[in-house]
């Protein structure tokens, strides 16, 4: 698809809008697509906005972001994929490499951990069939609680679904973000 499908909404917003779009962003910052096209239905902004799982939790934000991004790359959803490898790649301490990686090489790939490739595993399962595997569920509750298990498996779930909102509406890719890498030989 190369249109959009629905229009990003533009201001004047609506108060209970204004209030979600700010608590979205940096301050000083304007919103992004994303956010504006869901304000075309501002319970759904809403409830997008509190389902969040960007605050401090129980996976490090390295963690989250190959879930994140691995979720993302297999759902095709390049606009979601370009802006968490901007606002949060390099704080995740995810270089080209595991960029690349994320979107273009498997769980074996050299970059990663042991953990992280079970990381990585987890999402191609989770996309593949919406389950977890045995070793793939070992291979992580050896070093995760179970209150991060949950929270990957949630962030999984959460940025599949916001694929779902990008790919479908055709929001358009952030100029300043990223876009998949080419794949290389």
């Amino acid at each position: 698809m190369t249109y959009v499908r629905i229009a990003a909404a533009s201001p004047p917003w609506a108060p209970d809008v204004e209030e979600d779009l700010a608590k979205l962003m940096p301050a000083g910052m304007a919103p992004i697509g994303l956010f504006r096209t869901l304000a075309k239905n501002p319970r759904v902004l809403r409830r997008i906005r509190r389902a969040g799982l960007l605050d401090p939790g129980s996976v490090t934000i390295r963690q989250r972001e190959i879930v994140i991004l691995r979720t993302t790359a297999l759902a095709g959803a390049e606009y979601e994929w370009g802006v968490h490898a901007a606002f949060f790649g390099g704080a995740a301490g995810l270089g080209a490499r595991e960029l690349h990686a994320t979107v273009w090489l498997g769980p074996d790939a050299d970059c990663w951990s042991a953990e992280e490739q079970a990381l990585v595993r987890l999402a191609d399962e989770l996309h593949a069939s919406a389950r977890v595997s045995d070793p793939t569920w070992e291979a992580l509750r050896s070093s995760l609680a179970e209150d991060a298990m949950i929270e990957l498996l949630a962030l999984a779930g959460f940025y599949r679904a916001v694929s779902y909102v990008v790919n479908g509406t055709g929001v358009p890719l952030e100029p300043a973000a990223p876009r998949f890498p080419a794949p290389q030989g």
